[in-house]
């Protein structure tokens, strides 16, 4: 799962083009049960990722969206990573040092211009969305 040069990106020419460049995009659910701790689920610490990915200089390069729901709901806290040709889904992101390592991964991600691969401890969190069912 190397983000680095090596990647071929077929691009395509659009009318429009933004002044940024955007290398990833972070999206965090934080909808209906996605940090209801009143329900018994872990709580998203919106406003500290929010902020430290603005305290870091993130924004520009690794876009963080806070979505009012990703979904699958059984899977509550699911972030969702995306960029060209990688897309990654993780769920059930309940302690804040798995926050604090996602943020760390994005600071260095945005250091060397490309998302490096995900830290180990997210490989337990990962799954597919669209997975379909055997039967």
């Amino acid at each position: 799962m190397n983000m680095g040069s090596d990647l071929v990106i077929m691009s395509q020419e659009f009318g429009l083009k933004t002044k940024r460049i955007v290398i990833g995009h972070v999206m965090v659910c934080s909808g209906c049960c996605c940090g209801a701790v009143s329900r018994g689920k872990p709580e998203v610490p919106v406003d500290w990722l929010k902020q430290e990915w603005k305290s870091r200089g993130l924004l520009k390069n690794i876009q963080l969206s806070i979505s009012g729901c990703l979904g699958p709901c059984d899977l509550p806290n699911v972030v969702k990573i995306s960029a060209p040709g990688f897309e990654a889904w993780l769920g059930q992101i309940q302690r804040p040092d798995q926050y604090s390592s996602l943020v760390k991964w994005a600071c260095e991600s945005k250091a060397i211009g490309w998302l490096l691969p995900l830290p180990d401890e997210f490989e337990k969190q990962r799954f597919d969305p669209f997975r379909v069912s055997a039967g």
